[in-house]
């Protein structure tokens, strides 16, 4: 095989070699001049990221409602300030966490979100409805049911507005008229738990309790995730007769919502009706933690303190009540008696006056006043 004269080929790795060397000599320097190749981006510059999706004020809305529904009333509170965050001009979200605090038993708070949620929507029955319910709640009963019956005007067939309106009925005690409202929402809705809770408590009122449990009990059929419920039916065994009975519903209302000051406020009422006081200062201070702005439960310890003459426990637990809203006329005469059983007539007069500026006709109040003339 003939094999002809070869080639010499040229070596390469030199010039390899001094490309290799430029090409990172031009990437050290574009990277002191604040450049990365492939990105081309700027030195500091975060690469992008997708950008979240921002929800609206009305999905706000709907993720609080379904919130409630499940029972999860601090979440569902939480929606809804967000809603207002987001669309401080959409009354929806101010009404219903105007509802949701006064279920809570943060009455002042409950009654002004409710009265925004009506300056800036006063043709809505929802909004004129609920602000009913918590002027109701807050004993201002006059002025719930002309809210009640502005939302019926708007809308005859809210089954809603009826409920609130029979409960501002009975508390004012027309509780022929409130039996009458109630059977109206009833009728107008048969699933609806306000109207069956609100039919409880007329005929709690009316001191038929088994009728008041049978409603309460098929409010809760309909709605079992609700605490208040729970503290209703409590309520009319406990008017019964049955402690025991009132407490382990009580008790379930603590199960269903734990982060619900009034179940343990109620709890702590059954065991001071049972003079069992350890146990109900145990149960109010619970309902402090739980809500530290929860007013009654500061009041009822202070009842605990005052019975057991602990005046100067006592003062500090009324003067916190009052200070949070609390309206009971209890808290601020046995504030005023407080100062006095100590000897103190010039700190407990003011309260005392403020008692009879509630209730003119408060004989403890009047009694305090007496004892401290001349001093």
């Amino acid at each position: 095989m003939y094999i002809g004269p070869t080639t010499r080929r040229r070596r390469r790795w030199p010039w390899l070699l001094l490309f290799i060397l430029v090409a990172a000599a031009a990437v050290w320097y574009l990277r002191t001049q604040g450049l990365e190749l492939g990105f081309l981006s700027l030195r500091g510059r975060q690469p992008l990221t997708p950008t979240p999706t921002q929800i609206s004020s009305k999905e706000r809305v709907a993720r609080a409602d379904r919130l409630f529904e499940q029972g999860k009333i601090n979440d569902a509170m939480n929606e809804y300030r967000r809603a207002i965050e987001l669309d401080p001009s959409d009354a929806t979200p101010h009404a219903r966490l105007g509802r949701l605090l006064t279920l809570r038993g943060r009455l002042a708070e409950g009654l002004r979100t409710a009265q925004r949620a009506v300056e800036i929507d006063s043709e809505s029955a929802e909004n004129q409805a609920i602000l009913g319910m918590a002027l109701d709640w807050y004993g201002d009963y006059d002025a719930a049911i002309e809210a009640c019956l502005k939302a019926i005007d708007l809308d005859p067939t809210y089954a809603t507005a009826h409920a609130y309106l029979a409960e501002a009925y009975a508390d004012k005690g027309r509780l022929e008229r409130a039996l009458q409202t109630a059977d109206k929402a009833i009728s107008l809705d048969a699933g609806n738990y306000y109207a069956h809770r609100n039919l409880g408590y007329v005929m709690e009122k009316f001191g038929d309790y088994d009728a008041a449990i049978a409603a309460y009990t098929e409010a809760i059929a309909l709605q079992p995730n609700l605490a208040y419920l729970y503290v209703s039916l409590g309520r009319a065994y406990q008017a019964l007769g049955d402690p025991d009975g009132a407490i382990e519903q009580f008790l379930k209302g603590t199960e269903v919502d734990p982060d619900d000051p009034t179940t343990y406020d109620s709890v702590g009422l059954a065991y001071y009706g049972q003079q069992d006081f350890e146990l109900a200062i145990a149960q109010f201070r619970k309902a402090t933690e739980v809500d530290p702005e929860f007013a009654n439960a500061y009041g009822h310890l202070g009842w605990c303190y005052y019975v057991q003459r602990r005046y100067e426990d006592a003062i500090p637990q009324f003067e916190k009540a009052i200070s949070l809203g609390a309206s009971a006329v209890e808290f601020y005469y046995e504030l005023g008696l407080s100062y006095v059983y100590i000897g103190d007539c010039e700190q407990g007069r003011p309260w005392l006056e403020e008692a009879l500026a509630i209730d003119p006709y408060a004989e403890p109040a009047l009694q305090g006043l007496q004892s401290c003339q001349g001093q």
